[in-house]
């Protein structure tokens, strides 16, 4: 077994070294949330959200967003192109059966 085998089995087998080095203590974790918070408060300006797409839609989605960066669009992506598209909707042509 080499020096760097037998290095990993150690870490791997020793339980104390894989739980100081992989697993910080509940006490170490609140001090990085704390740490986090510090930084400010959270942007009230938009949300991460997550919405479910048929996979025919969002390889649609994709290739409209994939011919965009293609014509010079280098900040085109998934998300702003639905933003853009929500302000072209017309609710008035919106058909009763979404």
């Amino acid at each position: 077994m080499t020096r760097d085998e037998q290095a990993t089995a150690k870490i791997l087998t020793d339980d104390a070294a894989v739980s100081s080095e992989f697993f910080a203590s509940a006490g170490a974790q609140s001090s990085r949330v704390d740490t986090n918070d510090s930084r400010g408060d959270k942007p009230t300006h938009y949300k991460v959200i997550c919405i479910s797409m048929y996979t025919d839609d969002l390889n649609r989605l994709d290739t409209m967003v994939d011919t965009l960066k293609s014509r010079g669009l280098t900040k085109a992506n998934r998300s702003a192109l639905i933003r853009y598209a929500l302000g072209a909707v017309d609710l008035d042509t919106v058909p009763k059966g979404l």
